[in-house]
Formats: structure tokens, sequence, C-alpha cells
């Protein structure tokens, strides 16, 4: 057999291993385009069973909805306004501290009227020529709201009322002084007493500070006789006083929906129920920001 006649049938036989290898090319082919969905399947099947299975916990373990209830809250301050600082004393009241200056008041600046007030009285009662008889009088009013990060408001009124206590106590130029608590005026209450020398006379001066809930109230009245008049009786300024700030809680009580206000002889919210202690609440630290101290008697008169 000739070399030529040989070789012909191995061609027959190499397209047909070619025709195999591109069969078996395609089946590869296919092979690979399926993978990714099968295991886009595999993934989705894995990700369905770990959620049924871990009951709603985070990727950390936690439950969500406890991490939400979580959230820092604080008890809500029970008094949510003042009234008008100039109206929390009745006439009869005012005319009994300021004879001749009941219908003085003069409000003090105030930028926010809700947070902050206060109004003060004079009064001179001339004797002609056995001198006057000097009066002043001033209310001041400061509510603190509940804050998440400084506390609930009844407490930072707690602190405020201290420090009210302690300035009076170190008034500057004060003589003499004295310092008693004073019952049934608002949840607590403290009264300082001493005595000013000043040019115009010896003058004797009397600070009522009270906390009603999360409102303090800080009452200043002093007395002097001028011009050679008779200096008044302490006892009976710190008498009239009390009976003042006791007023003016119970304006502050009247104005939140509670007691009496001006002119009740009983005005204390110390026995009627806060209108807000059932709940709590999330407060905003921008408000009900500390105050400063008022300025003492001694320096006003």
């Amino acid at each position: 057999m000739s070399e030529g006649t040989m070789q012909r049938p191995a061609q027959p036989v190499r397209r047909n291993e070619r025709d195999r290898w591109g069969k078996r090319r395609n089946r590869v082919l296919v092979g690979v385009a399926a993978l990714p969905a099968l295991l886009l399947a595999a993934g989705c099947s894995s990700d369905s069973g770990s959620d049924s299975g871990d009951g709603g916990k985070s990727a950390s373990g936690g439950d969500a909805s406890a991490s939400a209830s979580a959230a820092p809250t604080v008890q809500a301050a029970a008094y949510k306004k003042l009234p008008d600082s100039c109206d929390v004393l009745s006439k009869k009241t005012l005319t009994s501290l300021v004879p001749k200056g009941a219908k003085s008041g003069k409000e003090g600046t105030s930028s926010d009227t809700g947070t902050r007030a206060s109004c003060s009285w004079n009064s001179l009662d001339s004797n002609g020529v056995k001198g006057s008889q000097f009066r002043w009088l001033n209310v001041s009013l400061l509510r603190f709201e509940s804050d998440v990060t400084r506390g609930e408001g009844d407490k930072l009124a707690q602190t405020y009322y201290e420090k009210q206590v302690k300035d009076a106590q170190e008034a500057t130029g004060a003589k003499n002084t004295k310092t008693q608590p004073v019952t049934a005026i608002g949840d607590t209450a403290t009264l300082v007493r001493y005595d000013l020398k000043k040019k115009e006379g010896a003058f004797k001066q009397q600070t009522i500070v009270t906390r009603v809930e999360n409102v303090v109230v800080t009452l200043d009245y002093n007395g002097a006789g001028l011009a050679g008049e008779k200096t008044p009786n302490a006892d009976t300024l710190a008498k009239l006083a009390q009976k003042a700030a006791k007023e003016a809680v119970g304006a502050v009580s009247a104005a939140n929906g509670e007691g009496s206000g001006a002119g009740s002889d009983s005005g204390s919210a110390t026995t009627a129920p806060s209108p807000s202690k059932s709940g709590a609440t999330s407060a905003s630290p921008s408000t009900a920001k500390s105050a400063s101290p008022s300025k003492s008697a001694a320096k006003k008169s």
C-alpha cells in the first residue's frame, strides 16, 4: 500500500475528535455559566435560615427592641409655667407690706418669663418732720425643666434653693444674721434675717427662700426708719414676709392648675399632688439652664 493511501483514513478520525472536543467544551461552558446561579441560591437559602433562627436579635447578639427602650429618660417636671410675677400677691397683702407702693410693681427684665420672672415694689411713707418709713419688696421665681443630662427639675431646683439660702447668709454688710426653717410654705423653706447699716438708716432684712416642686421662690423684704423715724420691728417684718411667700407659692400652684392663687391664706403646693409625676420624659438639654442667683437685698436697697 502506498504512503498516500495509508494517510487518508486519518482525516475522518481527526474530524470526529474535533467534534467530540467541541461538544465537551460546550458542556463545560454551560456548567460554568450555571455556577453563579447555584451559589446565589445557596447563599439565599443560608441567609433565610439564619434569620429564622436568631429570634430577631441584632448582629451583635442584642435585642433590637430592648436597645430602643433603653434610651435615657428623666422624670417630667411638675410645673410647666410661672404666674405673672407682679400678680403673685393680692392687693391686700401688698398694702400691708408696702403701704404706699401697692400699685408700683415693676416687672424685672427676662428673656423667658415662663422660666424666670420677678417683680419689685417700694414704699416711702412720710411722717413729716418725724421722718419716713421705707419698705422694699422683691419676689423672684425660677422654674427648672427636667433634663436628661442634668437631672430632674425638682432636684435642680433644690440645688438652686440651697445656693440662694447660702447667698442670703453671706450678704455683703449683713450683721446679726439668723437662719431658721419655715414650715407650711412649699416643699421646703428657709428664712434668713439680718441687719444692714446704711447712711440712710438701719435696715431690717428678711429673705425667704422656698421651693415648690421644680420652682424656687425668693422673697426679699426690708424696712427702715429714715430721717429720725423709728426702726421697724424685725419680727413684724418677718411675719409679713412669710405670709407673702406662702401666697406667692399658692400663685405658682394656681398657675399650673392647683390650689388657690393670690389672696389665699392657705396657698401652698405641699398638699396637692404633682400633676405630672406619673410620667417620664426625654427632656431637651437646651432647656431650663441654671440661672445665676438673684442679687441680695443688700445690693438692691
